[in-house]
């Protein structure tokens, strides 16, 4: 038996008031019954396929670049294209969800990945490819929200607290595993096949899953309340400007040596976000149904969480792109290589996000600042290692398995704290949030660690090992600055 949620989300620092005012034990509590195991198993198998995505095209990339004789601005569209639908529709799916019943929307996304998967696979040119791309990132953001909202409603007390830590192991891992799969499916070239296993491994995992969770997922429509909740179109129209807005000059900008439109561009972002927050804002004065209820945000630590989340997903984004770069390109490693490189890195994340609730109650307050301390000494320690064009020794692993350690510690806290003990009517807001700033985090350390690493790359002259470790030291002090701004940022907002 185990305390109560009361007592459990309680000693969490910010954790705030409790889920239930009524003891619930872990054999009372939903979710411990072997179905809900399978349930939340499905779930997070779709999820960590969808995540996969984001990243396991980055080592296929120049083997995509031969085969369909794509152009620069090609493979960064086929990169970027998943990510760029994917990020201005998953509030979107968030709300879907919540009308037309979680379950249901879950399995249409599902299918919708798992059918795009296959035309990614099947792709004969780099145009089809980045069409198809766009879709897969449609049928991940709506699929990935309800993730998050079934788990809230499925889930109670010290079970759902536990069923967050393992979300947020599964979210964070598959950015660094998206790395390791795709090297070995690429040098594997099953078949003669090259880089299409890396779209096609999703097809027979999607075909199960939509057939378990047509037996498991509740497929009802949501609360009768919910379902009235009106779709807030001039808010999905206002948020998808905003972050296309964002998002495509962030990708594309590098290719095209920043040209006049990409600024414009991101100014105009700027007008239009404010432009959400204003629209909103007012709409729930009204009594209307924002699409993110401003309560959410104002619910205590979320703001430190939206920021937190923002910085490690940049963090971890920015060093995987940037290595990946280096190893390949400067020190000439093969896609095997390449990718098994960030092995340790995601092995030691999933053990420390699975186990860091364990650790002795006094230190709980203090991870989330260590974890950033941490992974800004050793995000540091892999740019001095690899300093002067060397392959990096022993010390290298060190750094690696530093990094992972310092990212669970920086992520899987705040996550798991910032959504314990949102209402479940708030689920679908919240989920779409925290799932839309993990996104787009993720693009911005691509995008700016990314940037910073080309342009240093170029300035210094003909690409070879030592001018690309150059270019990697510099990254990996931008990277660094970063995670100690995130180490200090909780004291900052505590004081004001």
């Amino acid at each position: 038996m185990t305390t109560t949620p009361r007592t459990v989300l309680g000693s969490a620092p910010g954790a705030g008031p409790a889920i239930s005012e009524a003891p619930t034990t872990d054999s009372e509590a939903p979710g411990t019954d072997n179905r809900s195991r399978v349930l939340l198993a499905a779930l997070l198998t779709a999820m960590f396929m969808a995540v996969l995505d984001v990243f396991i095209v980055n080592v296929a990339a120049p083997t995509i670049g031969s085969d369909l004789d794509a152009s620069g601005a090609d493979l960064q569209l086929v990169i970027a294209g998943y990510t760029i639908s994917y990020s201005v529709l998953l509030i979107t799916g968030a709300r879907l969800g919540d009308r037309l019943g979680h379950g249901r929307v879950h399995l249409a996304g599902l299918a919708l990945f798992t059918a795009a998967s296959l035309a990614c696979g099947l792709a004969q040119g780099s145009t089809e490819l980045i069409v198809f791309r766009l879709v897969q990132g449609v049928g991940a953001a709506l699929m990935i929200p309800q993730v998050l909202s079934l788990i809230q409603r499925t889930f109670t007390g010290e079970a759902r607290v536990r069923a967050l830590g393992v979300y947020s192991a599964v979210l964070a891992v598959g950015a660094a595993a998206g790395q390791v799969v795709g090297g070995v499916l690429v040098s594997a070239d099953l078949f003669g096949t090259g880089w299409r296993p890396v779209f096609l491994v999703n097809v027979p995992v999607g075909a199960v899953l939509l057939v378990l969770g047509r037996r498991i997922l509740p497929l009802g429509g949501s609360a009768k309340e919910e379902r009235a909740r009106t779709l807030d179109l001039p808010g999905l129209v206002l948020l998808a400007a905003a972050v296309s807005l964002l998002t495509v000059p962030l990708v594309l900008g590098q290719e095209e040596d920043w040209p006049l439109w990409s600024w414009l561009s991101l100014a105009g972002a700027v007008v239009l976000f404010a432009l959400f927050c204003g629209y909103e804002a007012g709409l729930a004065r009204r009594g209307g149904a924002p699409l993110i209820a401003p309560r959410v945000l104002r619910h205590p630590g979320m703001g430190l969480a939206v920021f937190r989340v923002l910085a490690v997903m940049s963090v971890n984004a920015g060093f995987l792109f940037a290595l990946t770069l280096h190893v390949q390109g400067g020190l000439g490693y093969s896609a095997l290589r390449a990718g098994l490189s960030f092995a340790p890195t995601a092995a030691v994340f999933g053990a420390v996000s699975l186990t860091w609730r364990r650790w002795p109650a006094a230190w709980q307050r203090a991870l989330t600042p260590v974890g950033f301390a941490l992974a800004a000494v050793s995000v540091a320690g892999v740019g001095l290692s690899f300093h002067g064009g060397g392959d990096g020794g022993a010390v290298l692993y060190a750094a690696y398995a530093g990094m992972g350690v310092g990212l669970a510690l920086a992520f899987s806290p705040t996550l798991t704290r910032a959504l314990a003990t949102v209402r479940p009517e708030d689920a679908a807001d919240a989920s779409g949030l925290l799932a839309t700033v993990t996104q787009l985090g993720q693009l911005l350390g691509v995008a700016v660690f990314g940037t910073l690493f080309l342009n240093r790359l170029e300035s210094l002259g003909v690409p070879r090992a030592y001018t690309s470790a150059e270019a990697l030291w510099g990254c990996a002090c931008a990277l660094a600055a970063l995670a100690a701004v995130g180490a200090v940022s909780g004291l900052v907002l505590r004081r004001r």
